[in-house]
């Protein structure tokens, strides 16, 4: 049966440098790539700062994405494989904000839709992982209105905040310089926005994107080819730009220090990360990362848990409604190519049966239109019992007989969207 499967790559058990050592090429790179297959009919792909998930439809859903896997070089050690009924629940858990570091956290919704919709304009998407991914975004918005789950809940760039104030006691009378204006940076700055400190600094390799900021949400627009002056005037530091190397190196970072006596926070929460972790090894600089954030994790995770089991309920059942939909859908597939099959098979023989008769007499419109009544009624009432048939058997779970019918009428339930318009 053709199926989804996944592979999920997540920081619950891979460390920060395992996740970017998993990541190979750019995100329609890897979707070609997947599709490429001949086994693989949809295909989707989710890239956040702290996971990385593939989503096949395939009947060797497993066994593609294990060797997919191999290919990339991931440690069996910090990948996880699910099944139909498993990548359904993660998927839709995720949508909720369970499956994040920071439980309930808004952004992953937003970043679901965003690279579902990539997948949708690659043409990697059918109606199978469609179905998912759509009942999934229905199901975040759903916890997010129906539970506090995202009261009072931060993401991780409000914790990376929160982890600096741990840090330094504080950030009153503190410099703080914000590299990127992204949707992470954006966030970060707004978090800073209404803390008691000296000055924010923001940094961004297009001037007016962090003049723009600047001017928003208040704060010091700075020159991107400035950052080892602004650097050396700041207590913490805060990346979040999207580039493929390291924005902060070491060499920077050991001039800025040389000589310098108070400590330099460095936060790094880019994916490929922006701070070069050599600095690390710097007299009085202090380097902390996504993995570091696990902490306000588990504070967050306390105060959630009412609300999280009240998510955990929606999730399951909105599962119980996603898989009878998919039963539905399976019944549907067959019941349509059983009408466009016999239906080709109609007008073919009423083809033959009109030029049949036309070679004896004139055939008028009534006659035709007889002859095509006729064939129409037999065809549908040939068809009725079979619906009836193969609806009841989805609504039953009557996997064994649905494929039956499948074998017997030589019906493929999934087809590539470039095969399907062939």
């Amino acid at each position: 049966m053709t199926e989804i499967s996944s592979m999920v790559i997540t920081h619950a058990k891979a460390t920060v440098e395992e996740m970017e050592d998993s990541w190979h090429g750019d995100l329609d790179g890897v979707l070609n790539q997947l599709y490429s297959n001949e086994l693989v009919y949809e295909c989707a792909v989710l890239k956040t700062c702290n996971r990385v998930e593939i989503y096949v439809v395939s009947s060797k859903g497993s066994s593609v994405l294990f060797h997919f896997a191999k290919e990339m070089g991931v440690s069996a050690n910090i990948v996880e494989f699910y099944d139909h009924d498993e990548s359904l629940r993660h998927l839709l858990r995720l949508a909720s904000g369970l499956e994040s570091m920071i439980i309930g956290e808004d952004q992953i919704l937003g970043q679901i839709k965003d690279l579902f919709l990539i997948a949708k304009e690659a043409g990697t998407v059918g109606k199978v992982l469609d179905t998912a991914f759509s009942k999934a975004i229905q199901v975040g918005k759903r916890v997010r209105t129906e539970t506090f789950i995202n009261r009072g809940a931060v993401s991780i760039a409000s914790a990376a905040v929160d982890l600096a104030e741990d840090i330094l006691h504080g950030l009153k009378d503190k410099n703080i310089l914000v590299v990127g204006t992204g949707e992470m940076g954006t966030l970060v700055t707004k978090a800073l926005a209404h803390r008691d400190m000296n000055v924010i600094y923001i940094a961004n390799r297009t001037y007016e994107k962090a003049k723009d900021l600047a001017v928003e949400l208040g704060g010091e627009a700075v020159m991107f080819d400035q950052l080892e002056k602004y650097i050396s005037a700041a207590d913490v530091v805060i990346t979040a730009t999207s580039a493929p190397h390291y924005v902060v190196k070491n060499d920077l970072v050991e001039k800025v220090m040389d000589g310098r006596e108070n400590e330099l926070l460095l936060i790094d929460i880019a994916s490929p990360r922006d701070i070069d972790p050599l600095v690390e090894d710097i007299p009085h600089v202090i380097l902390r990362n996504i993995d570091s954030l696990r902490v306000i994790n588990e504070k967050n995770l306390q105060m959630r848990l009412e609300e999280a089991k009240k998510a955990e309920v929606i999730v399951g059942q909105e599962l119980e409604l996603l898989g009878a939909q998919y039963k539905r859908q399976k019944a549907d597939v067959i019941i349509s190519e059983l009408y466009s099959n016999s239906y080709g098979l109609r007008e073919t023989e009423l083809d033959h049966a009109i030029n049949k008769l036309s070679a004896y007499h004139t055939m008028g419109d009534f006659e035709r239109k007889v002859l095509l009544d006729l064939t129409r009624a037999i065809t549908n009432k040939i068809l009725a019992e079979p619906t009836k048939k193969l609806r009841n058997a989805a609504e039953y779970d009557d996997e064994e007989f649905l494929d039956s019918v499948s074998r017997l009428f030589d019906i493929s339930p999934i087809k590539k969207n470039n095969e399907a318009t062939k």
